[in-house]
């Protein structure tokens, strides 16, 4: 989550134009029920409400291939705590003829079937650009709101962030 968060950072400081929306491809076969394990609801619901309503990048898609029953029983646990508009963004696939109807092959790497290049080519490019960009983000962590100067109602983070504690205090409708 973080990466995702850092990269996208580096994307909205180079950026010129702007851009017309993302779309993500995660892929389910490098995620391990230890990965899980280390994820709590509540930092779900803060990465979530970060997307949602504070990151200044309009969510295209997500597309989610090499899909397992673990996959989807996580995705149908977050599910709950996405907009509506965002949850029918979300396409799962458990082959790549799916996600061709979506996302064109001469932009997806080798790996997935496309012509655009391998993933280790750009796994390799965005972390030496993200080494580049060391400096700037050690700078971002001393700039910090002033709460006191927002207008409005204090933000309750209570209420924001309620969900810190175990699954068996989460209710869902």
């Amino acid at each position: 989550m973080k990466v995702i968060l850092m990269i996208g950072d580096i994307r909205l400081a180079a950026e010129e134009t702007g851009v017309a929306g993302d779309v993500y491809i995660l892929d389910a076969s490098v995620a391990t029920t230890n990965h899980f394990t280390k994820i709590t609801p509540a930092m779900v619901k803060k990465f979530l409400v970060c997307v949602q309503e504070a990151y200044p990048v309009k969510l295209k898609e997500v597309h989610v291939v090499n899909v397992s029953p673990l996959v989807d029983t996580i995705v149908g646990w977050v599910k709950p705590f996405l907009k509506e508009k965002i949850k029918n963004r979300i396409h799962m696939h458990s082959d790549f003829e799916s996600l061709y109807k979506f996302v064109p092959k001469e932009v997806l790497p080798e790996e997935y079937g496309g012509s655009a290049g391998k993933l280790q080519d750009f796994h390799d490019a965005w972390m030496n650009k993200l080494r580049e960009y060391t400096p700037w983000f050690k700078e971002q962590e001393n700039i910090k709101a002033d709460e006191s100067k927002r207008p409005g109602k204090p933000t309750n983070y209570d209420d924001l962030f309620g969900l810190d504690g175990s699954f068996r205090q989460l209710k869902i409708d």
